[in-house]
């Protein structure tokens, strides 16, 4: 979205909300996912190219996003789009409050037909500024709204087997099942000098997106019907993914990408088998040993006896009381008068790796 010495690309910008409207009027929900608050303020502040330190780029940002946002709320106003800006950060996907509270804002956004238009709080967020984290941020709201379909345009019009800059008989794939090992090690981590993210970031993302249900576009288009093409197959880039996919729970994303861990329980074999293999619920008689100290509700990991983790869940007993009831039958836990749950992590609040 940036102009090639920084600012805003205005005719870049207009053909991406006419594209977008277009999408509104053939009834699909719409969620916008947008870089450039970086790029878009330097300028405005007396910098000659886009910042190096993290506080330059923090001001940029300071800057830009409002510049930003008040383009994309302009050029919407002339297809009579309401937009709602959300800027987001790392915690508030980790805090599972805001988490739910962020999912439902959007649906809320959504359901009074409104256009989110969402970034990453790049004027506070260090790891936005330093890494590059559109792209994921994209992939997970797309997780986390149940998205028929994540595009992420880009100034390439697709992956390829090999750099179609550098090499003329690069072959485009126009179809991939998944993302494969050999599919991510093709990406570059370049992007533009005004950007910060290149197509390994986007393959990440497509990686995430998949993991949680959401087939992915990759690549560009310009034009009025740029997107609605995508939908129908007919994009320049490539397609990531059968659909439809498997949705996950918005509760299951939260535990298996953003929950912070806070202890360990080991279990035996035959519990180890029932959770993975028969999608049974974790209880105390498979509890072999419990480590850390953390509170009811709060997330572990469980592994084997072998030291494999084998996934993770909301424990339903603190730590301490499930050092007091590990390998203990149901029937006993209750003959004692124990507080009891006859799981230690419900299947419904369980990831498995």
């Amino acid at each position: 979205m940036a102009a090639s010495h920084g600012g805003i690309c205005k005719e870049q910008l207009s053909d991406h909300v006419a594209a977008l409207a277009r999408l509104k009027e053939e009834g699909h929900e719409v969620l916008l996912i947008t870089s450039g608050a970086v790029a878009a303020g330097f300028s405005a502040l007396g910098y000659p190219s886009r910042p190096v330190t993290i506080k330059g780029k923090q001001a940029a940002a300071a800057v830009g996003q409002s510049l930003l946002m008040q383009a994309y709320t302009e050029e919407f106003r002339k297809y009579g789009i309401v937009t709602a800006q959300l800027l987001l950060t790392r915690s508030d996907f980790s805090r599972k409050e805001q988490y739910s509270n962020a999912y439902a804002t959007l649906g809320e956004l959504l359901n009074r037909s409104a256009l989110p238009i969402i970034n990453e709080n790049d004027s506070i967020s260090l790891e936005e500024l330093t890494f590059g984290d559109n792209d994921m941020l994209s992939a997970l709201v797309s997780g986390l709204v149940s998205a028929d379909m994540l595009m992420i345009f880009t100034d390439v019009n697709g992956l390829y087997d090999q750099n179609p800059q550098k090499n003329t008989d690069a072959k485009k794939y126009h179809f991939l099942p998944e993302v494969t090992e050999e599919i991510a090690s093709l990406a570059g981590d370049a992007g533009s000098k005004l950007g910060t993210g290149g197509m390994k970031s986007k393959i990440d993302a497509a990686k995430t997106a998949l993991s949680l249900g959401v087939s992915v576009f990759i690549g560009t288009g310009c034009g009025q019907e740029k997107f609605l093409d995508v939908m129908k197959g007919k994009g320049d880039g490539t397609y990531i993914g059968n659909a439809p996919q498997k949705v996950i729970k918005m509760n299951k994303q939260w535990i298996a990408l953003h929950s912070l861990v806070s202890g360990q329980i080991e279990v035996d074999a035959g519990a180890a088998s029932a959770i993975i293999q028969h999608g049974k619920s974790l209880l105390p008689a498979g509890v072999t040993n419990v480590s850390g100290f953390f509170q009811v509700g709060e997330v572990v990991e469980v592994i084997t006896q072998q030291g494999r983790v084998i996934g993770k869940g909301q424990c339903t007993y603190s730590a301490e009381e499930l050092r007091n009831l590990k390998g203990m039958q149901s029937q006993d836990i209750q003959a004692r008068g124990e507080r009891h749950n006859y799981e230690v992590i419900h299947r419904d609040h369980w990831v498995s790796f």
